[in-house]
């Protein structure tokens, strides 16, 4: 059959590819602080010496102004222009690039690329020490997080701001997506007395921001010490909205850490890893981290019958079995080793609508109705959730509808108390 369209289709079909067109240009458009700074910004940072607090997502995109540029890292580039000096890189968790698992004690080394000196401000120290900052005039700050509290990037930013407050040093932050966007924000506000390197600051566990906000934030609400003495300068993004997924950004995706291999982990990670506090897997061992979860005594089946039933918005669940695996610098020793276990995998059909601790709240809710015997929901979820009250409700089982309502005011008050620190739209 020959289709004829009529001038009234043809002009539809023309505006859709122009839209399309300009929605892709828009797309490419956005450009991180670090692509701001090369292109425009480098009498910052030329004449000093550099402390760059950075990791394997610290790359330019295509969008820095010069092409040789794409796709290379920060610290690579900046050591080959004419009069920048990079005195050290301060490696967070996981690395300077990337490699080691979570938790793993990062150690100082030098940079076989560049001879640079790696200093670790993960482990037995958290911070640029004194004696780490004696050759830096400037710390530059450019990791992509997660968007979730307890992911420990934003605890370094914080512990780093401290140094340079402390230490007189000029802190820049390029800042980049918030690759969850910036607009949906859930989750309980952590209590200062359950503060801890996977949870600095009385703010939901996801929080909607971008590090250069979030820096800006702890300096205004004085979370850290010294913040009063700080020399803080945000280089905002150019391109990005708040609505923005990272695959929407037109900027290459790089892991953030071992466990997060895709934005689909990212996008179940704020709820899902609270699973780490229970005797379950969170896929750790998989392929498919935070995607998947399980344990021996679990009844699949059930589980996701229940689970489906309450049709929450923006996710699917199905029956999987499967046996984690040691991987190294991903996974060295995972729940469940060697041993099969059964669950569901999360399947994501709307990430606008999804909630992801909307979800683990009524995992969790449903898990110890089926399995109360089995189900051990132990401290380390009020570690991750910063506060007790959680666990305390599972366990004198209060309805997950009252659970996720308890949180609306202090959100509302997070809410507001950190417009004044947001940079986009």
């Amino acid at each position: 059959m020959v289709r004829i369209f009529t001038l009234f289709q043809l002009f539809s079909v023309l505006l859709v590819s122009v839209w399309n067109i300009v929605s892709a240009q828009e797309v490419r458009s956005v450009q991180t602080g670090a692509d701001v700074l090369i292109r425009n910004r480098l009498e910052l940072v030329k004449g000093k010496r550099l402390g760059i607090v950075t990791n394997q997502t610290g790359i330019l995109s295509n969008a820095s102004g010069r092409a040789e540029y794409a796709g290379r890292h920060l610290v690579d580039i900046l050591s080959s222009i004419s009069g920048v000096t990079i005195s050290a890189v301060f490696a967070p968790e996981h690395g300077f690039r990337g490699e080691a698992s979570a938790g793993a004690r990062i150690t100082s080394s030098t940079d076989e690329r560049t001879g640079i000196p790696i200093r670790s401000i993960y482990g037995s120290v958290n911070k640029p020490t004194p004696e780490m900052l004696q050759d830096v005039d400037v710390i530059v700050y450019d990791i992509m997080d997660v968007g979730a509290r307890f992911y420990t990037y934003i605890s370094t930013l914080g512990m780093a701001m401290e140094a340079a407050a402390e230490n007189g040093k000029p802190f820049i932050v390029l800042d980049r997506p918030n690759p969850i966007t910036g607009t949906i924000v859930e989750g309980p506000i952590l209590k200062p007395e359950y503060r801890s390197f996977v949870g600095e600051y009385p703010i939901p566990i996801r929080y909607g921001m971008t590090p250069g906000e979030l820096a800006r934030m702890i300096q205004g609400e004085q979370w850290m010490k010294a913040m009063d003495k700080i020399n803080l300068t945000v280089i905002p993004m150019e391109g990005w909205r708040r609505n923005m997924w990272f695959d929407e950004t037109g900027l290459p995706w790089v892991r953030p850490s071992p466990n997060i291999p895709s934005l689909l982990s990212a996008e179940l990670y704020p709820g899902m890893c609270l699973i780490e506090g229970l005797n379950v897997s969170e896929g750790r061992g998989t392929m498919h981290p935070f995607e998947v979860f399980g344990a021996p005594w679990i009844d699949a089946k059930r589980l996701e019958d229940s689970m489906n039933g309450f049709k929450l918005p923006g996710i699917h669940f199905n029956q999987v079995s499967f046996t984690p695996a040691s991987i190294p610098g991903t996974a060295d020793r995972p729940k469940f080793q060697n041993i099969r276990v059964n669950g569901l995998e999360l399947i994501v059909t709307d990430r606008n609508s999804l909630r992801p601790l909307q979800v683990i709240v009524q995992l969790m809710a449903v898990l110890r109705q089926l399995h109360p015997d089995s189900l051990r929901i132990g401290q380390g979820v009020e570690r991750l959730a910063g506060t007790d009250a959680l666990r305390t409700a599972l366990l004198n089982n209060t309805q997950p509808a009252d659970i996720l309502q308890s949180w609306e005011k202090d959100i509302a008050d997070f809410l507001k108390k950190r417009e004044k620190y947001l940079l986009y739209k």
